[in-house]
C-alpha cells in the first residue's frame, strides 16, 4: 500500500498539472483580445494576489532574503521564458506548445553538466539524445509544418531549464515559499512596462481569462512545490503529463484543434526520456545516501 506521504505527493502533482493546464487554456482564450505582454503582467498580478494570503501569514514576519541578486537574475531569465512560453501558446497548437515545453527537463540535465558540474554517464546521456530526438520529430524542420515559432517554443523550454537550476540553487538558501514570493515581487513590477507599451484594456470575459491565468497558474505552482518536497521526482514525473492530454482535449473542444500524427509520437519519446532522467537520478543519489 502506498504511504500516506506518497498519496499526497501524487494528488498535490495531479492538482499542478490541471492547474497549469488551465493556465494554459486561459492564456490562450485571453490571447484572442489581449497582446503577450499584457498577459505576462495580469498573469504575475493576479498571481501575487493568490499568493499573499497563503504565505503571509497573521504573527508571522516577511520573509527575508540575503540574495536579492540571484532573484533579479532568476526572475529576468524566467520573465523572458514566459514572455515566449505566452506568445507560443498563442501562436501555436495547444498540443505542440506543451509537448515542446516538457523538453525542459532534458535542457535540465545539460544545464546541471556544465553549470553545476554533475556527472553524467552514458544512460542519461542516452536518453537526452533520444529526448532531442522526440523534439526534432514535434519540429520536423525537414518538412512544410515546421515553422519559426516552434523554435520559439524551444526556447521558451531552454530558458524554463535554466530557471530550474537557479531554483535548485536557491532552494538551498531559502525556504521554498521564500523563493515562489520573492519572484513575484519581482515579476509584477518588471512585466508592468513592457504590458504598457501594448496595452488594451481588458473587456468582458477577457478579465476573467486573465484571472484565471493568475490564480491556477500561481495554485499550479504551489502545489508542484509542495508535491516534491514530500515525493520522489521519479515517482511524481509520469503524473504531471497528465497536462498534456488535458490540453489536447480542449484545444479540440475550444479551438477546434486536432494534433498532426508527428506531435504525440514526439511528446511520448520526450516523456519517456524525462521519466528515464528523473528515476536515474532518484536511483543515484539514493546511492549516495545509502
Amino acid at each position: 500500500m502506498p504511504r500516506p506521504a506518497d498519496r499526497s505527493a501524487a494528488l498535490f502533482m495531479l492538482g499542478s498539472a490541471l492547474g497549469f493546464a488551465a493556465m494554459v487554456v486561459f492564456i490562450r482564450l485571453a490571447s484572442s483580445s489581449t497582446p503577450s505582454t499584457e498577459i505576462a503582467f495580469f498573469r504575475n498580478f493576479f498571481g501575487l494576489l493568490t499568493l499573499l494570503p497563503i504565505t503571509l501569514r497573521p504573527g508571522q514576519p516577511f520573509p527575508r532574503t540575503r540574495h536579492i541578486g540571484r532573484y533579479l537574475l532568476r526572475t529576468s531569465i524566467g520573465l523572458t521564458s514566459m514572455l515566449c512560453a505566452f506568445w507560443v501558446i498563442a501562436h501555436l497548437p495547444l498540443a505542440q506548445a506543451v509537448s515542446l515545453s516538457y523538453s525542459a527537463p532534458i535542457f535540465v540535465t545539460l544545464g546541471a553538466v556544465f553549470l553545476l558540474r554533475e556527472v553524467v554517464r552514458i544512460r542519461r546521456w542516452a536518453a537526452v539524445v533520444a529526448g532531442f530526438g522526440g523534439v526534432l520529430v514535434i519540429l520536423q524542420p525537414w518538412g512544410h509544418a515546421f515553422t519559426p515559432a516552434m523554435l520559439v517554443a524551444v526556447l521558451a523550454a531552454l530558458l524554463t531549464a535554466t530557471v530550474s537550476i537557479q531554483n535548485k540553487q536557491l532552494a538551498q538558501l531559502d525556504p521554498p515559499e521564500t523563493v515562489v514570493l520573492y519572484t513575484y515581487l519581482f515579476w509584477v513590477p518588471m512585466s508592468l512596462p513592457l504590458a504598457l507599451w501594448q496595452w488594451q484594456w481588458p473587456a468582458g470575459l477577457g478579465w476573467l481569462w486573465l484571472i484565471g491565468t493568475g490564480i491556477f497558474g500561481t495554485l499550479g505552482q504551489l502545489l508542484w512545490v509542495r508535491a516534491l518536497r514530500i515525493g520522489e521526482v521519479s515517482a511524481l514525473q509520469p503524473i504531471s503529463f497528465i497536462q498534456l492530454p488535458v490540453v489536447v482535449l480542449f484545444g479540440w473542444w475550444l479551438f477546434d484543434e486536432t494534433p498532426d500524427r508527428w506531435t504525440p509520437i514526439g511528446a511520448a519519446i520526450i516523456l519517456a526520456a524525462n521519466t528515464y532522467i528523473a528515476r536515474r537520478e532518484a536511483r543515484l543519489a539514493s546511492e549516495k545516501t545509502a
